[in-house]
């Protein structure tokens, strides 16, 4: 049988465009790991994705939750939800969109190797009313059911079954299918090939509902997207003109940028915190010279790290004051508390010793660091001042640097001893990190992120409380309490939250979001 794909692309390319259709030529650091949108719950991933496939509900330019392939929805109790779908919406094979597809995506996101669990879990179960109805049942209330529906990518139950691919991809152990490369969705763009690390080629979908709408605002009727990891490579192709868009120019280079009259930079800050990720679940640590024990289960070896990073030194020296330093494990500013905001301890190496020696290391020890190179706003770098910090407290720190395909699949199967991560986007709720970032890990869509495996049982009590009170005020008090819980036992060592600029020729447009999400429907290029 003929390739889905190229059936589609051979129909794209033959649709007659306006005559001011434009490509828009798109690069980053590092590639997107996978088309199955189930499969790894990752920036970068999610952008692409999202332009193949939709939720039933989708974020506007502003952040707020908009209609997508919902039109409406009610709570008819409070653990009740009705939804009712958009009508003449195709895949982009032409099968119809209906109920079915719903019901079939949300379980597949349910499933145990899908990545986004811990919030499709929270939606509880779905069942058809009719072909354009769907009602979600959860067992407590739930006060941000949106939020985690607006997480859930909707995909075709006939094509996922035709290919086999009933069940998402097992990212973390390395697994190939039949949709980590290709994929059917109904969004505003179809995937039309993928080459991992060279290139992917979607084209505007000329049915999709939001042409009609007025949503597709832009003119980029064909999105390239390209990986260069090379910070010179990829902004000598910006300023040839090779390229119109890159997600992430080398913060180094942002004043030559602003005074290069073809080029402009767009910037602002990101809803996302940079942490970094001890195991304290382990009886002993898989990289260090520490055996027989884990020095990051006590909380003064974490208290000794915390007093030994300078994170002023990294927001001025690495982060070249493109950086929020913060005490608050809270990706959105917006949502946190002048309480949890300044540094939990400061910077005091003499104390950082005495802690280590009082915990049995007076003589420090080695661990390895492990790090992605082309995720974060200077990853690497920020790594390296890490552990240039720890080894003047006698923290010998190996650094082990990863590209992100890599780096996640080693976190997913906690194969590190501690590691640099980050965690935020479009949400601003702090509830978005309490549940999958700080709740106990138990491999069933709770805490999936948690990969330090930390284990309190009085804030997993205290999280289960804040999942369903309705009260705003309460919950707000809750989630202050919690937050608080784990600054004070440094479960993690928040570091700063990023700001984000973009460089794109000056003739290109775009909407600059907080979840540092490029969404080609509102680029114009000239």
């Amino acid at each position: 049988m003929k390739s889905i794909h190229l059936m589609l692309a051979a129909s794209l390319l033959a649709t007659s465009l306006t005559s001011h259709a434009a490509t828009l030529r798109w690069s980053g650091q590092g590639d997107y790991l996978t088309a199955d949108p189930h499969a790894q719950n990752e920036g970068m991933n999610n952008n692409i994705n999202d332009l193949v496939h939709e939720r039933l509900v989708m974020r506007d330019r502003t952040l707020k939750i908009i209609p997508a392939l919902a039109v409406s929805w009610d709570r008819t109790s409070p653990t009740v939800w009705k939804f009712n779908l958009r009508r003449d919406v195709k895949f982009h094979d032409g099968t119809p969109f209906t109920a079915d597809d719903v019901v079939f995506s949300i379980n597949r996101a349910q499933s145990p190797t899908s990545n986004f669990k811990t919030y499709a879990n929270m939606l509880g179960k779905v069942r058809k009313l009719d072909d354009f109805t769907v009602e979600f049942t959860t067992a407590a209330p739930n006060p941000i059911m949106m939020e985690h529906m607006v997480a859930i990518n909707i995909v075709s139950k006939k094509w996922m079954e035709a290919n086999g691919v009933a069940a998402p991809q097992d990212f973390k152990s390395g697994q190939e299918t039949f949709a980590s490369r290709r994929a059917n969705g109904t969004g505003p763009y179809a995937l039309v090939s993928r080459e991992s690390e060279v290139k992917t080629v979607l084209k505007a979908n000329p049915d999709w509902w939001g042409r009609k709408t007025g949503l597709f605002t832009g003119n980029a009727e064909e999105v390239i997207y390209r990986p260069i990891k090379s910070d010179a490579t990829r902004m000598a192709a910006l300023l040839s003109g090779e390229i119109d868009f890159v997600l992430d120019p080398p913060l180094q280079d942002l004043e030559r940028l602003k005074r290069n009259g073809n080029v402009k930079v767009v910037e602002g800050p990101e809803n996302r915190v940079l942490f970094l990720v001890f195991d304290q679940f382990s009886d002993e640590l898989k990289y260090s010279s520490v055996k027989g024990k884990n020095p990051f289960k006590d909380i003064r070896v974490r208290q000794a790290i915390y007093h030994a990073i300078d994170v002023d030194a990294i927001r001025v020296q690495v982060m070249r004051g493109q950086a929020r330093v913060t005490g608050a494990m809270v990706p959105a500013a917006v949502s946190s508390d002048p309480t949890l905001e300044p540094r939990l301890l400061p910077v005091n190496l003499d104390r950082a010793r005495a802690l280590l020696k009082d915990a049995g290391y007076p003589d420090g020890f080695e661990v390895d660091l492990l790090c992605p190179n082309n995720r974060y706003v200077n990853d690497e770098r920020i790594c390296t001042a890490i552990a240039a910090m720890l080894s003047k407290v006698g923290v010998r720190t190996k650094l082990t640097l990863q590209p992100r395909a890599q780096f996640f699949q080693r976190v997913d199967n906690f194969d590190f001893s501690f590691h640099l991560y980050g965690w935020g986007g479009a949400p601003t709720d702090p509830g978005l990190t309490l549940g999958p970032i700080l709740s106990q890990n138990n491999g069933k869509g709770r805490g999936d992120f948690n990969s330090g495996r930390f284990i309190d049982s009085a804030l997993d009590a205290q999280i289960g409380r804040i999942e369903t009170e309705m009260d705003p005020a309460k919950r707000r008090a809750m989630m202050l309490e919690a937050l608080q819980r784990v600054r004070q036992q440094i479960y993690t060592l928040p570091l700063h939250r990023q700001v984000i600029p973009w460089a794109m020729r000056k003739d290109v447009t775009v909407v600059h979001r907080a979840d540092n999400v490029m969404q080609p429907i509102w680029v114009t290029l000239k």
